[in-house]
């Protein structure tokens, strides 16, 4: 892996001894949608998992890891959240509420753990794709065991484009 600096989460896979790979690819600023990244991966777009931070009117923040073909489906995650009413939260409150920015936001090392939720079809792959945490690395691993890390549950929180 010569070349490739360990993210935050890559030191916390490492630390709770989690088998992962770092996976770089090549960035587009003008493109930052999973698919660019599925395509530079070679990869299923059902196995690029992109993570989203939302807000609810009940309980604040919380994530939500899906696959990069389907779009978080609002009414869904504020069911499965215990929430009325749910929103993306501001691009400019990313960084601040997680430590990650656009593009490079993984479910791993946030600032303070958030109630996460992966959509159901993650376990259907010996290995999903989610962000390392930095834009042009993504980190393959298998589902269960970062589900099982991050505490999060499995539930259908997307729906088709």
């Amino acid at each position: 892996m010569a070349g490739i600096n360990k993210t935050n989460a890559a030191r916390l896979l490492d630390k709770a001894k989690i088998p992962y790979e770092l996976v770089p690819y090549v960035v587009d600023e003008s493109d930052l949608g999973a698919q660019h990244i599925a395509d530079q991966l070679n990869e299923d777009i059902n196995q690029v998992f992109k993570t989203l931070v939302l807000t609810g009117d009940k309980t604040k923040f919380f994530v939500c890891v899906i696959p990069g073909n389907l779009e978080v489906d609002l009414k869904k995650a504020a069911k499965v959240s215990g929430n009325k009413k749910v929103e993306m939260i501001p691009m400019k409150e990313l960084l601040p509420t997680t430590g990650y920015i656009r593009g490079g936001c993984t479910p791993i090392g946030m600032k303070k753990p958030f109630p996460t939720y992966f959509h159901e079809t993650c376990t259907n792959f010996d290995y999903i794709y989610v962000s390392a945490g930095v834009r042009g690395l993504q980190l393959k691993i298998n589902p269960q065991q970062l589900v099982d890390y991050v505490h999060a549950t499995i539930a259908d929180v997307a729906t088709t484009l």
